[in-house]
């Protein structure tokens, strides 16, 4: 389950957006995110184990912590979670005007990511819902994919060494702190695991087990496919991939001339982000039905067609709000805008996390410490135009929050 909440946009796009950032020194920025997201995942399992409800962080933040807190959790997992949604539609128009070799400017990339969306709002919106063995089909097709990729790439180039050997080479600190920022949001899968504590047998210890084994599994994944592209490409052309169609995988399959992997990688990627986008519309148009449970927006989006039980207005709703970051056409800005959101939401998390009552606790508090103060550093790593966008979408949530709030008291 944590293989297939983690495995999509973040290998097939995110990669090339942060090696255009840290360069070779990518690799030391996966692995710092890695690190991070261990930590959250940790605060989650616990979280989820004492306070088992859906919701996540939104009903952390109002449980331990208040109702600001709560709020802010919400807007910025709806804001987060639509960008990915948005990069997973552009991300996956990319990859087929590749395959494809369909040649055209961002306003085709653009309606062609919308009429996915569409698609994809039609099915949610019908109450369709992916299930465990569907999932596991997407990843089984993922993961093949991604091996032939990289043995691929060995037979024909050999060993790579030179991206580990340039790794600490001509890049900055700056850059690397970025670059493990954008990479954050590629592993923020595991959450879904830590929702499972009512699922599974023993899950004080099986989530724990569950999060660092994906998590070794993932960051192991992501740095052989980096590792394979920098070799192949180099990181400047590898991190100038996302420009354009946004196809970064299906250049280094292309440039390894050899005709079947290029349409293997297409399907593999194709299906991925379909199952990504799928997955980020059913969770947040739940989200948003709380959210208008609560009043925190409007009661309307609280309606549930009586016959599919699915929450179609808050379905339509939240694929508006995707809809538009896909309007940007620019999957640069919709990860960078993502990945300053999901860091303010794992903040809360962990805050969350720090203040649960000591008997409900499974971890010392050193584990919430380190992740918050990861979360909340790296965040302002991101360039400011798009941290500064962050602060004033915060900002307006909380004036909305506190109108709401007053009238309703």
């Amino acid at each position: 389950m944590g293989l297939g909440s983690i495995v999509g946009t973040g290998i097939f796009v995110s990669i090339a957006i942060a090696t255009q950032v840290a360069g070779s020194g990518v690799i030391i920025s996966i692995t710092l995110a890695a690190i991070l997201a261990t930590l959250n995942g940790l605060s989650s399992a616990q979280l989820a184990a004492a306070h088992p409800v859906s919701g996540g962080t939104y009903e952390y933040g109002y449980r331990f912590l208040n109702s600001y807190f709560g709020f802010t959790a919400g807007w910025m997992f709806m804001t987060a979670k639509s960008a990915s949604a948005a990069t997973a539609v552009l991300g996956c128009a990319g990859y087929l005007f590749y395959a494809f070799d369909i040649s055209s400017g961002s306003s085709a990339l653009v309606i062609t990511g919308l009429v996915i969306l569409l698609l994809m709002t039609i099915l949610v919106s019908g109450g369709i819902r992916r299930s465990n063995s569907a999932n596991k089909y997407i990843v089984s097709i993922t993961l093949a994919g991604l091996l032939a990729l990289i043995v691929t790439a060995l037979f024909v180039t050999g060993l790579p060494t030179e991206p580990f050997t340039g790794a600490l080479e001509s890049t900055s600190g700056t850059s690397i702190l970025y670059g493990a920022a954008l990479m954050f949001v590629a592993y923020t899968g595991y959450g879904r695991i830590a929702t499972l504590g009512e699922e599974v047998s023993e899950p004080r210890t099986t989530i724990p087990k569950a999060i660092i084994l994906a998590m070794v599994v993932i960051v192991l994944l992501y740095l052989m496919i980096t590792v394979t592209a920098l070799s192949v490409l180099g990181p400047d052309a590898f991190g100038a991939t996302v420009e354009g169609e946004a196809a970064p995988l299906m250049v280094v399959a292309q440039a390894l001339s050899v005709p079947v992997i290029g349409p293997v990688i297409t399907f593999a990627a194709v299906t991925a982000m379909l199952g990504v986008l799928l997955n980020l519309i059913l969770g947040l148009s739940r989200v948003l039905l709380g959210m208008a449970r609560r009043r925190d927006v409007p009661f309307a989006l609280s309606a549930v067609h009586s016959v599919t039980k699915s929450p179609v207005p808050a379905v339509i709703t939240t694929s508006v709000i995707i809809g538009a970051l896909v309007l940007s056409g620019d999957v640069v800005f919709t990860w960078s805008f993502s990945a300053f959101t999901v860091l303010i939401y794992y903040s809360i998390t962990n805050l969350s996390a720090l203040f649960m009552p000591e008997e409900l606790r499974l971890y010392p508090r050193i584990i919430p410490a380190l992740g918050l103060f990861g979360c909340l550093f790296l965040a302002f790593w991101i360039d400011p135009s798009i941290w500064i966008w962050g602060v004033g979408l915060i900002v307006t949530g909380l004036i909305w929050h506190t109108v709401t709030k007053r009238m309703g008291s």
